[in-house]
């Protein structure tokens, strides 16, 4: 991840930044950004340590996000389309569903064109009840 991206998410209103230590090893973490108002909250980034993949640290770690902010109402997330091991986790594992395709014919209006660059990617949500 670029350092750049990393230090914009944590300058955010709401932003929170989460490490996953188990058994005293940084195994992962993410970064949320909280909107107390709407609890209409985002997840910036989650990542698992390289080589701990597949072994459900991703999934432990959003869960316990999940229990922190028990009153959000809905989770939004990005990937880009190239990120298969994203879609199947946020998909498959999370709950997540696909909401929004963006491309150079459908560009995300919140985010200046230098940052997109023309990338295809999606918006996720997870409605919580």
């Amino acid at each position: 991840m670029p350092e750049k991206d990393i230090d914009e998410s944590l300058s955010k209103k709401g932003s929170v930044a989460y490490k996953a230590l188990i058994d005293g090893k940084m195994l992962g973490g993410a970064i949320v950004v909280i909107d107390n108002t709407t609890q209409h909250n985002h997840l910036d980034f989650l990542y698992v340590r390289y080589g701990t993949q597949s072994k459900g640290v991703g999934q432990k770690i959003w869960n316990e996000i999940e229990k922190l902010y028990p009153e959000t109402r809905v989770w939004e997330t990005y990937t880009p389309y190239f990120e298969k091991r994203n879609i199947h986790f946020y998909i498959n594992c999370l709950g997540f569903h696909a909401v929004e395709f963006f491309n150079p014919r459908h560009k995300d209006p919140t985010i200046p064109d230098e940052m997109v660059g023309g990338d295809y990617f999606f918006r996720f949500e997870k409605i919580m009840k």
